[in-house]
């Protein structure tokens, strides 16, 4: 009765047949889901055969005719008819239904060779439409022996497929066992190789003098720190590329400072913006590439200072004491010039840049006394630094007066005379 309506285009494959006769009689059509659709004679003529012998419904329309799409319904239903009445004869061949693991199947990434990992959900599909009735099983057995279960969920659709799902806790040949009523299906057990999980570059950090934008300089080695921390598994990578776009020219170590600590230490050679690239796991982690402008080596022995301001001895208080410095050719540097007074107080300097590595200098002595000058640059003294100034008294005002003729005028091979009265 439930295939009576539309029953000439459900039956057109012969199956629908097999269903009702083993509906009828369970055990005499056990395996009409296994039959192939191809054949739709061939399946129509084993059910009407078995209907006809056992059930003792007659075969009132041909087997070719059932399966034709153009038959005469009317005859179809005077078939189906006989059905609801038959009863099956003592000594029917009834068979439990036949199996076919072997015609199950698996596809899907879970139980491919490679591409599964550490840590990542497997997922593959299970279909058992040809293999008739039984119950699934997946076994995942990793690289140590240690055997679990696979979550397995049918998904209840026509070609009766399971959907299965294993988490692989270790990188290695795992072997997955699929059964299919306690049996191997095709091509099981599959030998699947799980690779170490690829951590996330998103959740490293990096932070160190090596990384400042500024502050660093040539041939003067410095370092940075990179954390990686709940980044899962990976490697850390760091490229240098100098000024001239070379990855060679600065030699990186990285050492393992553990707890997920990895120090960077580097020497750069050349000034100029090097770019630092930092990688985790073969991605680049968040900032990087990084921007460091390496400054020129700083040399406090190429610079000079000379002036009034310096020289031991000449200069008066409530005079400006003025000297330059001279930075040309001595790298990258701050300029310090301290001045201690003789009571030891600093005193204050002017420095002006003059351009082109020249600074000038002046300060403006109040108190008779030793001066200290220190001068640095890059934080280390220049040559001759410090220098000591002893500033004399001012001079007083002068009772001193000069006159004669020899101030005013004067001859050749003559003497020019004059008096000086102090």
């Amino acid at each position: 009765t439930l295939f009576r309506s539309n029953f000439h285009r459900d039956c057109q494959d012969g199956k629908a047949l097999g269903a009702l006769v083993d509906n009828c009689a369970p055990g005499l059509c056990p395996d009409w889901e296994t039959w192939d659709p191809a054949q739709p004679v061939e399946n129509a003529r084993e059910a009407m055969q078995q209907a006809d012998d056992w059930l003792g419904v007659p075969q009132v329309i041909a087997p070719e005719e059932i399966v034709d799409p153009n038959v005469d319904e009317h005859s179809v239903m005077t078939y189906l008819s006989q059905f609801p009445k038959a009863k099956l004869k003592p000594g029917a061949p009834l068979r439990s239904k036949q199996l076919h693991p072997k015609k199950a199947k698996a596809y899907g990434p879970g139980i491919e060779p490679h591409g599964n990992m550490v840590l990542k959900p497997a997922h593959f599909t299970v279909e058992t439409i040809l293999a008739g009735l039984g119950e699934v099983l997946v076994f995942i057995e990793d690289p140590e022996g240690h055997r679990e279960e696979a979550k397995v969920v049918p998904n209840n659709d026509k070609n009766r497929t399971y959907s299965v799902t294993y988490v692989p806790k270790v990188a290695g040949l795992h072997k997955v066992t699929v059964l299919f009523a306690g049996q191997d299906i095709d091509k099981s057990p599959f030998k699947v190789n799980v690779a170490m999980g690829l951590g996330d570059a998103n959740k490293v950090t990096a932070r160190g003098p090596g990384l400042e934008p500024v502050g660093n300089v040539a041939n003067k080695p410095t370092y940075f720190d990179i954390y990686t921390a709940g980044a899962g598994t990976g490697d850390v990578g760091v490229v240098i590329v100098d000024p001239q776009g070379r990855r060679d020219t600065v030699e990186v170590v990285l050492e393992d400072k553990g707890d997920s600590i990895f120090r960077c230490t580097y020497r750069p050679v050349l000034e100029g913006p090097h770019t630092i690239y930092v990688t985790f796991a073969g991605a680049q982690i968040p900032k990087s590439p990084f921007t460091v402008n390496i400054s020129e080596a700083c040399n406090p022995n190429a610079c000079r200072a000379a002036g009034r301001g310096l020289q031991p001895k000449g200069v008066r208080v409530k005079e400006v004491a003025d000297f330059k410095v001279y930075t040309k050719g001595a790298g990258s540097g701050e300029l310090k010039v301290s001045v201690k007074g003789p009571k030891g107080t600093e005193e204050p300097v002017k420095i002006r840049d003059l351009g082109d590595g020249v600074f000038e200098c002046d300060y403006y002595p109040v108190a008779a006394g030793k001066y200290v000058v220190t001068i640095t640059w890059g934080g280390h003294p220049i040559p001759r630094s410090p220098f000591e100034v002893l500033v004399s008294a001012e001079a007083g005002t002068q009772k001193v007066r000069a006159w004669g003729p020899g101030l005013e005028t004067g001859v050749v091979g003559k003497s020019a005379d004059f008096v000086v009265e102090a």
